[in-house]
């Protein structure tokens, strides 16, 4: 009976690997889940801020039209994204173009004195932080989950369940490059 007890020992010692491995898993695509969620939440922040930080630089700033109507372009974009790769190329875009946009707008002191401009203002670099926060959150879940994946052991398990590796957020080139400010200031 030896051999029966060692052999189911394996076995049972097999079936608690995988379970945990399996659990691991679960555990970790969850965490991606969830700090996708977050980023959805801050982007909707944003997306429902944008129009009217669009009308209050609309009042004063009319030599930025052209950025204006692409940061309308973008966000309406946003909404009809089929994926989340391209959402985040997007968002990523737009992100970009916003930073430019309130660079551009330091050359107009009457709107920088603006109290709901200045609202506005604080209240989206307080979403563009959370949300660089969030994006480096969701990177390293993607990065945990995506090294489970493809792994020795538990990349056959992950395959077993059809699991694949995700695509962690990248910024677009235009949002790696910082904006031009020497024209603001006579240079």
């Amino acid at each position: 009976m030896t051999p029966f007890w060692v052999f189911a020992g394996f076995l049972a010692l097999f079936a608690i690997l995988m379970a945990a491995t399996y659990n691991r898993l679960i555990g970790l695509k969850n965490q991606i889940d969830y700090a996708r969620g977050t980023i959805e939440a801050l982007l909707k922040k944003r997306y429902d801020l944008i129009p009217n930080l669009v009308e209050t630089v609309k009042a004063y700033a009319k030599h930025e039209r052209t950025t204006l109507e692409r940061v309308t372009e973008l966000r309406s974009r946003v909404g009809r994204a089929k994926s989340d790769d391209e959402r985040f190329k997007i968002e990523g875009e737009l992100s970009g173009l916003l930073g430019r946009l309130l660079v551009q707008l330091e050359a107009y002191p009457e709107l920088k004195a603006n109290e709901n401009f200045l609202q506005l203002q604080a209240a989206l670099n307080e979403i563009e932080e959370q949300l660089a926060a969030s994006r480096r959150a969701y990177n390293a879940a993607v990065v945990q989950f995506n090294n489970a994946v493809e792994m020795f052991p538990s990349n056959m398990v992950a395959s077993w369940m059809g699991l694949k590796p995700r695509t962690v957020f990248e910024a677009e080139e235009a949002a790696r490059e910082a904006p031009d400010v020497g024209g603001l200031f006579g240079s």
